[in-house]
Order: C-alpha cells, then structure tokens, then sequence
C-alpha cells in the first residue's frame, strides 16, 4: 500500500468528521488521521490517504466524529467512592459536617488508588484523556493513571490543618516537590501544586508555592472565589478581597488556575486579565452546590483563558465532561443574557485546546495537530438523538451523550474499544465501588 514517498504509519483511522480544534474552526468531512510512534504525523481526505501514507492498520470509523481528547481541569478523582454519600446541602455545610470527617477516618492510599481508578474508567468511557486531579496520596493516583494509561495532572494538595497525607503545610510542599522529582521524565504524569483555596492556606506556605511554582515551572491549582461567604469572610477577617490577596503574595501568575471563581468584580477581572491566571469552570458543580455563576463570557471577551472541569462525583454526581460542555454552553448564555454567548465550538474548545492551555500541555494535546500526541475520542454521531448532522460540532455539545464515545486512545493507545475498557477491568472496579459502598455505609 502506498508508495515509495508515503509516510510510515502504524494507525490510520478514517472518520465521517474530524475536528482537529485547531484554530480555524475547520471540520474534515470523510477524512484521516495517521498515527505513528504515539504522536499524529498526518491528516488528510480519506481517498488521499493511499497515496500519501503506508500504514499497518486502518480502522474506518462510518458515522463517527474524531476530536482531540476531553481534557479536565479540575477534580478530585478518588472522590468518585463518596459519589451520593452527602447531597443537597450547601458548600460549606457539605464539606466540613459531612466530607471532611468521612475523609479524615477512611482516606488512605488504598481508598485513593481504587476510587482514583473508578474514575478512569468512567472518565475514559465518557472521552476524558486527560484530567487534572487534587486529592491526598497523589502518589497512589499516580499510580492507577499510569497503570489505565491516562494522562493526568496531579496537584499535591496543600491545607493549613493535619489531613490524612500531610500534618503541615510546608510537610505537604515538601511531599509535593518529591512528587515533582519521582515524575518529572513521565510521558503521562505531570505535576502541579494544590493550594486548597485562600481560606484554608495561611500567608507563609502560599508565598512558597508561588517561588517553587516559578523555578519548578509549574502550574497552581486553588478554589478561588467558590462562594460568596468565601469572599465575604476574607473581606471581614483581612479586610481584602481573596484574589487581591493572591496577587500580593505574588501567587497571581499564568502558573496559577482559579477553579470556580464563581463570585468575580470587575476589578477581579482585571487582576486576572493583567496576571495571565486561568479559570478552571465547574458549572454543574457550582449548580449543585448553590455556589454561584462564573461570568464566562465576561472572563473570554477580555481574553482570560477559562477551562472546563466536572469536580469530583461527591458534588456533581458524574465525570461527564459532555454534559458539562452542554452546561456551559447553556449557562453562559443566561448569565450573560446573551444566546450567542460561548458557541458550539467554543464549549468544546474549552473542553479541549483551552484545557490544555491552563495545564501548560498545549504544546503535546488539546488539539489533533501534526507532531502531537495521539490523544483522541471517536464519538457515533449516526444515532437517533444525534441525527440528522446539520453541524457536527452542535450535535456532539447540544445532543450528544457520553455514551456515545465509542474509542479512545491516549499517546496512540487503545484504552476504550466499542464501549470495552482495555487496560482496565469492569468486573474488578464494580467489586471495588460495592466494597466501598458497604464499608462507607454506617458513616454516611
């Protein structure tokens, strides 16, 4: 096949659509991507693929979109064992009368390995390649990405108060440096600090965050500005709003990724517009939790660069990365009373390329681009709620389920075939959710 002057290939997959997410807003129709070596080395018409490619294998994918793989910004993956354990209660009361306690007599490095590994199982299904994780014993959630063979980003958590991984701050910066040390020439692991939000990290530790986060190179992941109480607390104790605060210890910088950030001023807006910083949205969460609304289209119109993620199932109840772009999509438009407000495009932009962008992973996925890794989802558009295709880039964020993710593959690795986990064991994860469901059940 092919001829002398094709290029090596050991994948080509041929789909009715491919949206590369690159910045023209272009979508191949009965296109073909090839991959070679775990990164994308060609994207072309499928009739052209034979002159220009000598592959191993073809995969013809009728009726299926190919998009760069999901990424999310923010959660806490082993979370996913206290799915349904607390809800319908407000942020505050949820986290310290029911979360933290249940945390602090359960939480151990199994709980975080088995419940991270949920999750990558239903991340995946649902066409999540990446995700970016804030939990204790990042190490044992290490482990478990590595094993499924996702990408991940893990964000050493860092709090004031003794938590089932570190007794102080400066022990849980040390740790999370070690972290940084072990995963540093990892081809899916990355690191970042995890400074829990402003009202749980004190003056000193936040400052040494922001001078390793600069010689490290590496990004800072908060809660910040969740909640009006949030901000109206820091405004009565420290007489400063918690962002402005932020911005003197110096943490304000394009490392760092506001998660939430639901109760912003205008004058907010302008310290992160002028620092680089990135918001993180979570909007089914913050719906959930009664926290508030993120100005989306506020924060995109003056160019701050602004992620999607789910949070962890204790507070959304899912890892569904297409419901949240259809969320998104849809709040912006009422917050902003504006129904042209974050498009089609845009929604899966922020799922995808703009992800990236606030990780500081652009350079390798977020988009199908030559040179790239291979880190993409195949989704069946040819089903009775997605049909007819006018658009396909409105069906898979308007009508789309995640169910409908037919293929992943990470650094050109197989993980979902026809629905199937292959790096992943069904039958072992429901046997560890239902062990879990038991031990938890006298505390919930």
């Amino acid at each position: 096949m092919g001829s002398n002057t094709a290029i090596s290939a050991e994948l080509l997959i041929h789909a009715s659509w491919i949206i590369p997410v690159a910045g023209d807003q272009m979508v191949h129709q009965d296109a073909c991507i090839a991959i070679a070596d775990g990164r994308i080395v060609g994207l072309c018409p499928s009739d052209q693929a034979d002159q220009l490619f000598s592959a191993g294998r073809e995969l013809h994918l009728p009726g299926h979109a190919l998009i760069p793989g999901l990424i999310n910004t923010h959660g806490h993956a082993a979370m996913s064992l206290l799915r349904g354990i607390a809800d319908d209660l407000p942020l505050q009361t949820w986290l310290e009368q029911h979360i933290w306690p249940i945390e602090g007599r359960w939480v151990s490095e199994e709980f975080v390995y088995q419940g991270t590994l949920l999750a990558i199982s239903e991340m995946i299904r649902s066409g999540t390649t990446c995700f970016a994780d804030m939990y204790f014993y990042p190490e044992a959630s290490a482990k478990a990405a590595s094993e499924a063979g996702i990408r991940v980003q893990l964000a050493a958590p860092v709090i004031d108060f003794p938590n089932p991984w570190s007794a102080t701050p400066d022990e849980a910066i040390t740790k999370a440096t070690q972290l940084h040390d072990t995963w540093r020439n990892s081809e899916l692991v990355s690191t970042a600090f995890g400074p829990h939000a402003p009202y749980t990290v004190s003056d000193a530790p936040l400052r040494k965050i922001a001078i390793l986060a600069e010689e490290l190179d590496v990004p800072v992941h908060m809660h910040v500005h969740e909640t009006a109480f949030e901000v109206d607390q820091a405004i009565a104790t420290r007489g400063q709003r918690p962002l402005q605060r932020l911005h003197d210890l110096g943490l304000l910088s394009p490392h760092l990724i506001c998660v939430h950030a639901t109760q912003l001023s205008d004058e907010d807006i302008v310290l992160l517009r002028d620092s680089g910083a990135h918001v993180a949205h979570c909007p089914e969460s913050n719906l959930k939790l009664a926290s508030g609304f993120c100005p989306v289209e506020k924060l995109r119109s003056r160019g701050i660069n602004v992620s999607l993620g789910t949070d962890g199932a204790a507070s959304n109840n899912d890892l569904d990365m297409f419901s949240e772009m259809r969320t998104a999509a849809l709040l912006a438009k009422a917050v902003s009373a504006n129904a042209a407000a974050l498009p089609a495009y845009d929604a899966l932009k922020m799922a995808t390329l703009d992800g990236a962008r606030a990780l500081g992973l652009d350079h390798l996925v977020g988009s199908l681009e030559i040179g790239k890794r291979a880190d993409l989802v195949a989704v069946q558009l040819n089903e009775l709620n997605t049909l007819p295709v006018h658009n396909a880039v409105s069906q898979l964020v308007y009508s789309a389920a995640a169910a409908q993710v037919n293929h992943v593959w990470v650094n050109g690795k197989q993980l979902l075939n026809q629905r199937e986990l292959t790096t992943l064991n069904r039958r072992q994860l429901i046997d560890i959710a239902m062990h879990w469901q038991h031990t938890l059940r006298p505390t919930a």
